[in-house]
């Protein structure tokens, strides 16, 4: 469609042309609509065995465990609490800005209130699935994510026996990581066949609120980190927050540019080894693993991003729901760091969990390179933090 201009461009290009075509075509622009729908169909279709197959190799890469002892017991219960806090850190901040307010979309057809007469331990108790296949055939989200982690674990404990069924998993992984990069890339289509119906029938007011999006995720980032990074820091790894701070800009600025955690890495380690002193043998096992299943940006934005397409449809959310987003955005943040598109495919599986319409991802992919700048920044700096907590706790259990 637009030749060899990248994926980034090809999609801000789309979100332009929508808006242009939604605003000169008005009610008129519908005609695109089945564009959008094909797009989320082939989402729909990739979303499940994706995130079920990325998070059983995410769980079950961390067999390094078994040698490295408890240190990697702690890195994933670090990683998952600082996560909790983003994500709830990101909802707060939604319910705070608004930024859907005032929109009043129309969720189609496939869009139902979700159930609220759930209570909280219920709701927990129902992440266990009494069949995990038929969590597959009804689409339970929290019950796959469940079985998927378990099914990682088992697969660690199990060891050089069930080493077949990694390999499986290993390869399944890549098929998926292959046919998404082939949906992801008719992205473009599908943002112009969602955006231009919506821009058509609600016209250029729709695009008012994203600036409310931004700095909202924005100001998220730089709460968590200065709230929970630069206080874990202190607290836990006796370190200056400042000199923490100034010890990983350099990675956290490659992280802006780039927007991968991954491709961020060689810097990261040396950072946290030449100016933070942590250890060779903290840093490379920490790190790693971090850019595979620690993702507080991401989870940032599942919860500003979820919140404020339930705005945009005028959408109420009970507190079962929002306790739902942050389940899911957590657990599956495991397996998501590896996944071309993994923003929108982890984000149309938290949206799924609540039944909140997946129309709405078209509405911020316009700006979501923006996003991804601000949520991979804040994903590297949580790594290095990590190294910094875990590396002191290593030296006052004696580890040197």
């Amino acid at each position: 469609m637009f030749g060899k201009v990248s994926l980034v461009t090809q999609m801000l290009i789309a979100f332009v042309l929508a808006i242009i075509v939604g605003l000169i075509l008005g009610a008129n622009a519908d005609f695109v609509q089945p564009l959008g729908d094909l797009f989320l169909r082939l989402i729909k279709f990739i979303m499940i065995p994706l995130v079920f197959s990325t998070l059983v190799v995410g769980v079950a890469s961390t067999s390094d465990m078994k040698v490295l002892g408890k240190l990697g017991g702690k890195t994933v219960l670090y990683f998952l609490c600082t996560t909790l806090f983003a994500v709830t850190i990101g909802i707060v901040i939604a319910l705070i800005f608004n930024p859907g307010t005032g929109l009043s979309i129309s969720p189609g057809e496939a869009a139902v209130e979700p159930n609220e007469t759930e209570g909280v331990i219920a709701t927990l108790l129902a992440i266990i699935p009494t069949n995990p296949f038929a969590a597959f055939v009804e689409g339970n989200i929290l019950q796959i994510i469940f079985f998927a982690l378990f099914l990682g674990i088992g697969i660690t404990a199990v060891g050089d026996k069930a080493a077949p069924v990694k390999r499986f998993f290993d390869g399944f992984a890549e098929v998926m990581y292959k046919i998404t990069g082939y949906i992801i890339k008719v992205a473009p289509i599908g943002i112009f066949g969602l955006i231009a119906p919506i821009v058509g029938q609600y016209g250029a007011s729709v695009l008012l609120p994203l600036i409310k999006v931004l700095l909202a995720m924005l100001l998220a980032c730089l709460l968590h980190i200065t709230i929970t990074y630069f206080f874990l820091v202190s607290k836990f790894g006796n370190m200056s927050p400042l000199f923490f701070i100034k010890g990983i800009s350099p990675a956290a600025l490659v992280a802006f540019s780039t927007c991968s955690s991954s491709g961020t890495l060689p810097v990261t380690i040396k950072n946290v080894e030449e100016n933070l002193n942590v250890p060779k043998r903290v840093s490379s096992f920490v790190l790693p693993l971090g850019a595979t299943i620690n993702m507080d940006g991401t989870a940032i934005y599942h919860g500003i991003a979820a919140l404020f397409i339930a705005q945009a449809y005028g959408l109420d959310l009970s507190f079962i729901q929002y306790l739902t987003i942050v389940l899911t955005a957590v657990l599956a943040s495991i397996g998501a760091a590896g996944v071309p598109g993994a923003g929108m495919v982890i984000l149309a599986m938290v949206l799924a969990s609540v039944n909140l319409p997946l129309e709405g991802i078209a509405l911020i992919a316009g700006i979501d390179r923006i996003l991804d700048m601000f949520r991979t920044s804040t994903n590297v700096i949580g790594d290095a933090s990590a190294t910094v907590v875990l590396s002191r706790k290593e030296r006052e259990a004696g580890g040197g």
